[in-house]
């Protein structure tokens, strides 16, 4: 049985998603902390899913601090290379969190098996954003934004993958717009919109 909620720790040592997902969450009217303040641990993700990441991060927040956790794990899919990074999506970048490689290792990868046209670049962007309790309850909410990716990179907005993603409908990339149009029509927002009827139920 879920009480009432007053506060919440995102489990993210990421500061864009940090952003985020606080600003998502500031109308609520939450008392928000970040993992840093708990000298939260990342733990390691073996899941096989960004669900299964996702709860693996807000479960180990959530025991640690003794309140509700948020964790989201996302990622680009580029469709015709098998969906990848996918959930590797971080890693790729290395432990040095360099994007910038980890885009040109894409872009590398579609020049060598000669994935060139619009069809080839079709992609999308995955979010599970999940709430773990104290008491072992939990919900995982998951949103997807489709569009394409696009070379060279463009924008210094956003973070991550969101210089080579150009959603459905659009013009620029998600490194173009700025935080709060992007943070509108992402899939982070999508996810935090089914999340955001769960949490009402529980508002102080």
């Amino acid at each position: 049985m879920v009480k009432i909620i007053k506060e919440i720790v995102i489990a993210s040592h990421n500061e864009g998603k940090v952003k985020e997902i606080r600003s998502l969450l500031k109308p609520l009217g939450f008392k928000i902390y970040s993992a840093k303040k708990f000298k939260i641990n990342e733990p390691i993700e073996n899941g096989k899913t960004f669900s299964e990441n996702s709860l693996i991060k807000s479960r180990n927040a959530s025991l640690k601090s003794g309140i509700p956790a948020i964790a989201d794990d996302s990622g680009l899919c580029v469709l015709s290379l098998n969906n990848d990074p996918g959930i590797y999506s971080a890693r790729w970048a290395g432990k040095s969190k360099n994007f910038d490689h980890a885009m040109k290792k894409i872009e590398n990868k579609m020049i060598k098996n000669k994935l060139l046209n619009k069809s080839s670049r079709r992609a999308f962007f995955c979010c599970a954003l999940s709430i773990y309790f104290p008491n072992n309850f939990f919900r995982v909410f998951e949103g997807k934004k489709y569009g394409h990716i696009q070379f060279p990179a463009s924008g210094i907005n956003g973070f991550g993958y969101d210089p080579i993603f150009i959603p459905n409908g659009y013009k620029k990339t998600f490194g173009e717009m700025n935080f709060e149009y992007k943070e509108r029509i992402s899939h982070r927002s999508i996810a935090f919109k089914k999340m955001k009827r769960f949490l009402k139920q529980y508002k102080f």
